[in-house]
């Protein structure tokens, strides 16, 4: 039995921060070891959160070879997140890891894979699935509120936000792409989670980079580099034909003239349909009805790091299945191969 859980944190980036005032606030957690390959950042965070420097690393393999800690959160660059992540549960710990999960479903399975051969948990950090009206609507479809569900939108369109122009954010050896890595996969899986269908069939895809290339549209999130480059698409669009007949419409940029910058989920079923955060609409005796989707806010990431000690703790499963996140993580593969050879992609290909 854990009396607290201690816990190594990974990169020293902006997310990083988020989780360690999760960390810090949480009575059952502590925060143990911090790696970072740059000391300046590394010193920082770590002084912020009271680490020793003794418990501050440049060399993660050391880390997870010396360090005396229970779980890690891996806030890596996405090429990143497969390796270290096996590494870490081969070393006996319990790992969170941020989104997206890897770079291609074959990493993805090796962390699935890693996770069972441990009997170590692997959440993956897809937080819209802890805020209050995610988890209103999840309880509306499971209850069978809205029916059979046989098409959904999945969308999260920016006006301006790609981050760190230059850093790993553009760079696909790095970032393995773009927005819809980076916040497509929220939308995404949200909408399949919600449907409770990752089964994918085959996908039609395309992708554009107008605004990145020209370095505009930039974000609050990231640091500039001027000496890097910008490789990944800022905008994509996507058909994804589920196995048993459902479809979903997905859309993702980072900049691109649209009127706001929007999150979206609707969800249609054949007796309602859910506009994620806004409404139910359905009809009742020939009468069109729109009622008020009432749900209760909370902090996703306090949430997200309670679910992941509360895992440990009492040997739980975490809410990311592994069967869904090789699902979706065959549909991103697949939405980048649509994309780049212009073509309908089947899942037996990826």
């Amino acid at each position: 039995m854990f009396l607290v859980v201690k816990i190594g944190l990974l990169g020293c980036g902006d997310i990083a921060w988020y989780h360690m005032r999760q960390i810090q606030a949480h009575d059952d957690a502590v925060l143990s070891a911090v790696y970072n390959r740059g000391r300046e950042r590394l010193e920082k965070l770590g002084s912020a959160a009271g680490v020793s420097d003794d418990n501050l690393y440049t060399d993660v393999a050391r880390m997870l070879d010396e360090a005396d800690f229970d779980a890690v959160v891996n806030c890596l660059p996405n090429s990143l997140h497969s390796s270290v992540s096996v590494a870490a549960l081969d070393a006996g710990l319990h790992v969170l890891c941020e989104k997206p999960m890897a770079t291609s479903l074959a990493e993805a399975e090796t962390m699935v894979n890693a996770a069972r051969k441990n009997n170590k948990k692997l959440l993956i950090g897809l937080t819209r699935r802890f805020q209050g009206d995610s988890k209103a609507a999840k309880k509306l479809v499971s209850e069978g509120v809205l029916g059979d569900v046989y098409y959904s939108k999945a969308g999260w369109m920016r006006r301006n936000g790609i981050p760190g122009w230059g850093s790993w954010f553009t760079r696909r050896e790095l970032a393995g792409a773009g927005p819809i890595y980076d916040i497509g996969v929220h939308a995404l899986d949200l909408t399949c989670w919600l449907s409770g269908n990752f089964d994918v069939d085959q996908v039609l895809a395309s992708s554009y980079a107008e605004f990145g290339p020209e370095k505009r549209g930039f974000g609050d999130w990231g640091t500039v580099n001027e000496s890097g480059y910008y490789d990944v698409e800022d905008l994509a669009s996507a058909l994804i034909k589920m196995k048993g007949g459902s479809t979903v419409a997905f859309e993702v940029s980072w900049a691109a003239n649209v009127p706001s910058s929007e999150f979206s989920v609707m969800v249609f079923g054949n007796k309602a349909g859910l506009d994620m955060g806004e409404r139910m609409i359905h009809s009742t005796d020939g009468v069109e009805v729109d009622k008020p989707f009432e749900f209760q806010e909370t902090d996703s990431y306090w949430e997200e790091m309670s679910h992941f000690i509360d895992c440990i703790v009492n040997d739980r499963d975490p809410v990311t299945k592994p069967d869904e996140m090789l699902g979706l993580q065959r549909m991103l593969d697949m939405i980048l191969l649509s994309a780049r050879e212009n073509r309908v992609v089947k899942a037996s290909e990826v």
